[in-house]
């Protein structure tokens, strides 16, 4: 067995995965009870209000919870605008392309974040933009965007704002509602520390609403799914049973420990110390500190000596870590998630790991 130090999927406790083991109806008034708490608990986790904003889960990846937002939000007379600086937000531009979504994108490099006032110029130039996506933690590279500067724009500019907070949600706080965020897109497996099989969206009642009638698929359907839901918590195709009770308990588990401020306080912690770990075996980051996220890192390949990413994954793994391969297509890199039930000592015990790798490398240079 070997933890995960990744994005997602990630390292789970003993206890979420135990509720795995029930087998549940999906028609049954229990289990649909269960979905309404969560819809509840999720709204809380968020810090809006009920009466304004609602939660809606949807079968699939976190990728499956974007689509749904985009292909039931952004109707025909609309227009989106993609902010994006990493594949993620590409995979955005994807998705609008492949429905036939009217769309533009504004893309920066990877280490850079989109600029709120190049957001601001493009919404006057172009008054038939809508809608704006971008995403908070962009898991390419590790960079964490300023949202908040995106959506006081977004906002004064009377426009329909999209957040895919996919790696950010749970782990970092996002005050939604004095933000103006229309929809937050999230998966159960990132930092609620769920497992994979759906994700969900937070969204403004109002802006939901105006997605009736805009779908432009059936299973995707947002406000569909929504109505269902709130009718009496029951999905309207088949749901992943198994990974909404153990998302259940990992809810139950985000509040044990202290809630978002709590986790993020001990993600922020295995980051700045895996980040002097590396530094001192010579390993460079390839984000600036001000916008690097405590979710996940990229680090480049060392320039000084003979380097097998393959080779030492293994070497890693077979010590109890996985990590991950790079994202990038400018630099050669690697990252190394810290979210999930991960703790200094994980930290701690991997450096370990990479001083043992490096020094077998040089003996045999």
């Amino acid at each position: 067995m070997y933890k995960l130090l990744t994005p997602g999927p990630l390292t789970t406790t003993d206890t979420v995965k135990q509720q795995m083991l029930t087998d549940h109806c999906t028609w049954d008034d229990e289990y649909k009870a269960i979905t309404q708490q969560i819809r509840k608990d999720l709204l809380k986790v968020a810090q809006v209000d009920e009466n304004e904003y609602t939660a809606v889960l949807m079968q699939g990846s976190g990728t499956f919870g974007v689509e749904s937002v985009l292909t039931s939000s952004v109707g025909p007379q609309d227009k989106l605008l993609v902010a994006a600086n990493g594949a993620y937000g590409l995979r955005m531009a994807e998705i609008a392309k492949s429905a036939g979504i009217l769309h533009t994108v504004y893309e920066e490099a990877y280490h850079c974040i989109p600029d709120a006032g190049e957001i601001e110029r493009r919404l006057k130039d172009d008054p038939d933009i809508t809608h704006i996506s971008i995403v908070h933690c962009e898991t390419t590279s590790g960079i964490l965007n300023d949202i908040h500067a995106v959506a006081e724009v977004v906002k004064k500019a009377g426009k329909t704002l999209i957040v895919d907070a996919m790696s950010s949600f749970g782990g970092i706080e996002i005050p939604v509602d004095k933000m103006g965020i229309d929809f937050l897109i999230s998966s159960a497996n990132k930092c609620i520390q769920g497992v994979p099989g759906f994700s969900f969206i937070i969204a403004r009642r109002e802006a939901l609403e105006k997605c009736a009638g805009k779908a432009r698929s059936l299973s995707l359907d947002l406000y569909s799914q929504w109505k269902g839901m709130e009718e009496d918590g029951k999905w309207r195709f088949t749901s992943p049973t198994h990974a909404v009770l153990a998302f259940a308990q990992a809810l139950k588990e985000l509040e044990q420990e202290g809630g978002v401020a709590a986790r993020h306080k001990r993600y922020t912690q295995n980051n700045q110390l895996l980040i002097e770990g590396m530094k001192q075996l010579g390993f460079q980051t390839y984000i600036a500190s001000d916008v690097q996220s405590p979710i996940i890192t990229t680090f480049l390949y060392p320039e000084h000596q003979a380097f097998s990413f393959p080779e030492m994954y293994r070497f890693i793994k077979e010590r109890g870590y996985a990590i991950y391969p790079g994202k990038l297509t400018d630099a050669d890199t690697f990252r190394i998630g810290n979210i999930g039930e991960i703790y200094p000592e994980d930290i701690y015990k991997l450096l370990d790991i990479f001083k043992e790798y490096i020094a077998l490398q040089e003996e045999h240079a």
